[in-house]
């Protein structure tokens, strides 16, 4: 569909202006949340009281990279009688053309306004306040995500009337979907010339979900009749708005948490003694023990305490204290995420949980009497599968001639895997349970390696200069991941070494402004521009 297509004759078209008009209602929806269903309300409610429509749907490109929009164009059916023709409808929203922009979530309402659809003398928008990130902002080397409040400030700046709250929120308690209360926020704006009563008939008419489609609508007119004005951002996944990753409570847990196994317990103890007067620590501390635990067993979690008490001990002797008492939380933070590193050990637990199977059955709302399959694709590389292998193994494979080839070839296309059914799942936990043995693997011998250099590092740097010891810390965010966003994580790692090794050690902004540029594009482009502008370029 080309957008520089000719328009229709003016001779051909009624009046936009004066007199009765076009209403124009474009729905940018994702996948399974109902927009197809909305968009067919619309144009049955509208038809069945005296106006004539039409809808088209433009699909996004991929999965979370741009939502389907639906358009939707109404005219009341007398006005085109009395004037001797048919409307001339469009078959897609033109920027600054449209009268109704609905919104699934807060990015799709950022889209709209970026593409000029939602404008100050006309639009009404109205969006959910919730946030689904976006695969940019998933995939990003560091952190990717939108300010959620720049977002909600954005469509509150750009729209003639502005009705937002979190409608997934309100969805989920009435056991519906979002397309049910955006119909409801719709109704209660008034924009379009039908009552509440005429709205609710429509969604009877459906026939499908009527009594939580019904209750989603209810709640929604109602949230939005006494809202009378813009909402607050809601809280993004995981934290409230415009809260980073980094960011953690600053006062002490209630109480210290009870486990019931004694050796975990005394690994609580141990911490609680050593962070008495830091809470901030502690709570990270706790937070790591628990990771470790779970990665692994007690004994790793214990090792992550010993590894953190040499960085303590180091830091002793160091005068500036604040640098050290951040020191001590970003080592708390970064060192119990780089020892829960991702091997295919740690995904095929992850894959098998019982808490992921209820985590994917809530998300596709399947009911109590419905099979659900899951199918996951899995590409190991050679690489890792010589990684998961007793170290000696995996070293000799990585060296061999005719077996390295061998298993290349029976590897080079991508499995998929149906953990829902008995053989998919033996087979993935079967690869869990040789967690056991994860201390004998090729992986955790190069892990344990590097982790241990960078302690080292650590340890050396803090007692003169505390500053840059946080910055070194802090480049741990560059190694995530597994396959090649690992690798090239580990290659920019190891080039920011080079640079805090070097003769003259680099002042802490440098060093910080290095991390930011490798963790700015997957390819390194940006770093290699900032090891080039200060003449470290090799």
């Amino acid at each position: 569909m080309r957008s520089d297509a000719p328009a229709a004759p003016a001779a051909q078209a009624l009046p936009d202006t004066d007199g009765p008009r076009l209403i124009k209602i474009a729905v940018l929806a994702m996948g399974g949340e109902g927009g197809g269903v909305l968009a067919d309300w619309l144009v049955s409610l509208a038809e069945q009281h005296g106006h004539l429509a039409q809808t088209t749907s433009v699909p996004g490109v991929a999965q979370r990279t741009g939502a389907t929009i639906y358009y939707v164009e109404i005219f009341p059916a007398a006005a085109a009688q009395q004037a001797g023709q048919a409307p001339v409808m469009a078959l897609m929203p033109m920027p600054g053309d449209v009268d109704v922009v609905l919104a699934s979530e807060l990015m799709e309402a950022g889209r709209a306004v970026q593409r000029g659809l939602v404008t100050p003398q006309r639009t009404t928008l109205v969006t959910s306040t919730h946030r689904v990130y976006a695969i940019a902002e998933k995939t990003a080397m560091g952190d990717g995500r939108a300010d959620s409040a720049a977002l909600l400030d954005l469509a509150r700046g750009a729209a003639r009337r502005f009705v937002g709250f979190d409608m997934a929120l309100a969805a989920e308690e009435s056991g519906s979907v979002i397309s049910a209360v955006l119909f409801g926020a719709l109704a209660a704006t008034g924009e379009l010339p039908f009552t509440r009563a005429q709205f609710e008939v429509t969604i009877e008419q459906g026939g499908v979900g009527v009594a939580a489609s019904l209750r989603a609508f209810a709640a929604a007119y109602d949230r939005a009749t006494a809202a009378g004005g813009p909402q607050p951002a809601a809280a993004a996944p995981g934290g409230a708005a415009g809260t980073t990753s980094s960011q953690v409570a600053s006062t002490p847990p209630a109480r210290l948490p009870r486990a019931a196994e004694p050796a975990v317990q005394a690994l609580i103890d141990r911490a609680a003694r050593a962070l008495a007067e830091d809470a901030q620590a502690l709570e990270l501390v706790l937070e790591g023990l628990r990771r470790c635990i779970d990665y692994q067993d007690p004994a790793y979690a214990s090792l992550y305490l010993d590894r953190l008490d040499t960085v303590r001990a180091a830091a002793r002797g160091a005068a500036a204290q604040p640098q050290t008492t951040t020191l001590l939380r970003e080592v708390a933070r970064h060192l119990a995420l780089w020892m829960s590193w991702e091997d295919t050990i740690r995904v095929a637990d992850l894959k098998t949980r019982d808490s992921r199977f209820a985590r994917v059955r809530g998300e596709v709302r399947a009911g109590d009497d419905q099979l659900l399959a899951i199918q996951e694709y899995l590409h190991p590389r050679l690489q890792e599968i010589a990684e998961t292998l007793p170290a000696p193994v995996g070293r000799w494979l990585l060296a061999s001639g005719a077996p390295r080839r061998w298993v290349e070839r029976l590897f080079a296309r991508g499995r998929v895997v149906e953990t829902s059914s008995l053989r998919g799942y033996l087979m993935l936990t079967g690869v869990a349970l040789l967690r056991r043995w994860r201390r004998s693997t090729l992986r955790y011998a190069v892990e344990n390696a590097r982790i241990e250099d960078w302690l080292t590092d650590l340890r050396a740097v803090v007692a003169t200069d505390p500053a840059l010891a946080v910055e070194i810390a802090r480049c741990q965010r560059l190694v995530k991941g597994y396959g090649d966003t690992h690798a090239r994580g580990w290659r920019n790692f190891e080039t920011l070494r080079l640079v805090w090794r070097g003769a003259a050690r680099p002042a802490p902004a440098l060093l910080a402004e290095l991390r930011d540029a490798a963790l700015a594009d997957e390819h390194g482009r940006s770093l290699q521009a900032a090891l080039r502008r200060h003449g470290l370029a090799g």
